[in-house]
């Protein structure tokens, strides 16, 4: 019988910390190209690799790890992070986390899905979308906190005018993403819904490359908009996002469904949901998840968007 070879990697910026469970022993290497490389090209084949998501920082360990033919989980770190409590686990070091990957992996293996490379659009867009939400915020914070003096007017003008020129310069170069990927028909589609703008449009349409979805449900909790149920008996927990998507996509379909609350179409359902006691937030949640599963069929079926009369509440 052959023994599997499952390996638990925590990582850092500068280093990754290694445990490989059937040999019990763990390693220490810096997180770049040519000393993965020489890592990997030492390892059995075929080894079963767990890595945390954090940030960027994993993406070169697991594109190379799926090069040499490994496969890989990429465990998210709230998971993982219950999962420790859950075991008893009082430490968290990078060694007792790669140890911890390694041992999650061995007993959860087959409820997880193991990772595969996205599309070269899908990255792109990714790149191109979060950086223009860092853009955007970073605007907003130097226009709110320089407000009130005056002596900043002028030279804060222009710099908020070169700030905008380069949002539309990343905007110019989502449109000219979606047309080389083709994607340009998956977008129109989505922004024929109400409240839904170009931006907001082509994220649903990047998200959508990602997987194939077997029905809304799966696209909704891709995108970190299903509901974490916590009961227990006749006690009714709190209810929350999961919110495991991108953050950036919720923040664009957020913004879709306050816009669209303002539609004669939504209008009467926003209205309905706030009269049963929701709050404003909740009420936009909703929208939000009926939004993506108009455009998840659309996109599905390839077919175009009839706005209705009113959507029910």
């Amino acid at each position: 019988m052959t023994i599997q070879t499952i390996i638990g990697i925590d990582v850092a910026k500068d280093e990754l910390v290694s445990y490989r469970q059937d040999t019990d022993t763990e390693k220490v290497l810096e997180n770049n190209q040519a000393s993965i490389k020489g890592w990997l090209r030492r390892l059995p084949a075929h080894c079963t690799i767990a890595i945390e998501a954090t940030g960027t920082y994993h993406v070169l360990l697991i594109k190379l790890a799926y090069q040499y033919g490994h496969t890989v989980y990429v465990i998210d770190g709230y998971q993982l992070k219950h999962y420790r409590q859950g075991i008893g686990g009082r430490a968290k070091t990078d060694s007792s986390d790669a140890r911890l990957l390694a041992r999650y992996l061995s007993r959860e293996q087959e409820a997880l899905r193991p990772w595969t490379p996205p599309p070269p659009a899908y990255r792109a867009l990714q790149v191109l979308l979060r950086r223009r939400a860092t853009l955007v915020k970073a605007r907003v914070a130097i226009q709110q906190s320089c407000a009130d003096l005056p002596e900043l007017k002028a030279p804060l003008k222009r710099l908020v005018a070169q700030l905008t020129r380069i949002d539309q310069v990343i905007q110019a170069r989502l449109r000219a993403i979606v047309r080389e990927a083709g994607l340009s028909q998956q977008v129109a589609r989505c922004q024929a819904m109400e409240g839904v703008g170009s931006l907001t449009a082509t994220a649903l349409a990047m998200a959508f490359l990602r997987g194939d979805f077997r029905h809304s449900d799966a696209f909704v909790a891709f995108l970190g908009l299903d509901v974490r149920v916590r009961d227990s008996g006749r006690q009714r927990g709190r209810r929350k996002l999961t919110k495991k998507g991108d953050p950036e996509v919720r923040r664009l379909l957020h913004n879709a469904a306050m816009a669209a609350s303002r539609q004669p179409a939504w209008q009467a359902a926003y209205q309905g949901y706030l009269a049963r006691g929701l709050k404003k937030t909740q009420a936009l949640v909703i929208i939000a998840r009926k939004l993506v599963r108009i455009a998840f069929s659309l996109m599905k079926h390839e077919v175009e968007y009839r706005p209705p009369t009113a959507v029910a509440a």
